[in-house]
């Protein structure tokens, strides 16, 4: 079985479990103090390490992926997500949500409004008129609980944390749980899950930001990008979708086939016009449901390469049309336009005000279940 096959697998099984890591003793995971919240409270850094010495250190505030080191086509480590270097950088920062874990509603509602069993919702808005990434205080501002589950497979931390009913107007005590498993075929495996007491709505992904080539390193035009997607939803000029599912072959959107990100980004398109470059939601031809591989991006520099797989319908590309020189990351790295790649694994945005796509709706009884897997290797 080749690497990513065994990763699969590997995900799958954890997938059936619900996400549950199969037991312990665990060796400790090293952690410490990250620093403190305005009301005293301490997060913390867990950091993973498996035995090629890739690293992936993880914060209980927003459970920030803070860094994740993996090795060139030298064996050289380097740490290939964007970020800060204290908990500091993080909470001045409203905008970016860097390695940050995303809920409830990962991508954008339109107007702060959707409707449930004849119910009518108000989320805080934070986007303009929408409301982007569950809202002024989503998931990512929120300090999350910790314990390690790590087992023979690697190391594993839980991530948990309690969202009340009417948190940023989302209807339901929500209970939420995430497992970053670090395994030593160099992958970090996300396993997420929830349950509700009422109707609710639900979309969780991680908002890491890849630099192949090392964070602070120049821009991402020159990665090679494959996304498994003939489909994609087109926007408005307010970033929401039209509702439309439109091919993507003849358009700057086609990554079919292994494309430089930068090859078209520039091209005189509405669509690309409306984002500044890439923000769209891909429709992934797996249709979710099961673990299958969404995209693949490959470094020539480093010969890093990165495939993601998922059990999500759709992945949202982001090529950090938003970030400018102004942000100052890890190392004092100026993070400008275009510093790194989003590949967040979703449901599509605006799916409660979209009767014809996958339905987001958590109900009492049942569990919201999703993995996704970000495999490393050397490319060619």
């Amino acid at each position: 079985m080749t690497k990513l096959g065994t990763a699969l697998a590997a995900a799958a099984a954890l997938a059936a479990l619900g996400g549950t890591l199969m037991a312990t003793p665990p060796a400790t995971i090293p952690h410490h103090a990250f620093g403190k919240l305005p009301d005293g409270r301490v997060a913390e850094l867990y950091v993973l390490t498996n035995p090629h010495g890739m690293r992936v250190a993880i914060s209980t505030y927003g459970g920030i992926v803070q860094s994740l080191e993996v090795p060139d086509r030298n064996g050289s480590l380097g740490d290939v997500v964007l970020g800060y270097d204290t908990l500091a950088g993080y909470l001045g920062d409203t905008s970016t949500y860097f390695g940050a874990l995303i809920g409830r509603y990962a991508n954008r509602i339109a107007l702060g409004h959707f409707s449930l069993d004849g119910h009518s919702y108000t989320l805080a808005v934070n986007n303009g008129k929408n409301s982007l990434h569950g809202g002024i205080m989503g998931f990512n501002r929120r300090l999350w609980k910790a314990r390690d589950v790590s087992n023979a497979a690697g190391p594993a931390l839980e991530l948990t944390y309690r969202s009340r009913g009417g948190e940023e107007g989302y209807p339901g005590d929500l209970s939420v749980r995430v497992v970053y498993a670090l395994t030593a075929d160099d992958a970090l495996h996300i396993a997420y899950s929830a349950t509700t007491d009422k109707d609710t709505v639900l979309n969780l992904t991680n908002h890491s930001y890849f630099n192949l080539s090392g964070e602070g390193s120049g821009n991402i035009l020159n990665t090679v990008l494959t996304l498994d997607a003939h489909k994609f939803t087109p926007i408005d000029a307010g970033l929401i979708p039209t509702g439309v599912l439109e091919p993507v072959e003849g358009t700057p959107m086609d990554f079919t086939r292994p494309t430089v990100i930068g090859t078209r980004i520039h091209d005189k398109d509405q669509q690309l016009a409306y984002a500044g470059g890439y923000d769209f939601n891909y429709v992934l031809d797996s249709g979710g449901g099961k673990l299958a591989l969404a995209a693949e991006a490959y470094d020539p520099a480093s010969g890093r390469r990165l495939r993601i797989s998922t059990t999500q319908p759709g992945i949202q590309l982001y090529t950090g049309n938003f970030l400018s020189d102004a942000i100052r990351g890890k190392g004092g790295h100026t993070y400008g336009k275009h510093a790194g790649f989003c590949l967040e694994t979703q449901h599509f945005p605006d799916s409660p005000n979209q009767a014809n796509f996958p339905t987001t709706e958590l109900k009492p009884g049942q569990r919201y279940q999703q993995t996704t897997v970000l495999q490393f290797s050397i490319g060619q």
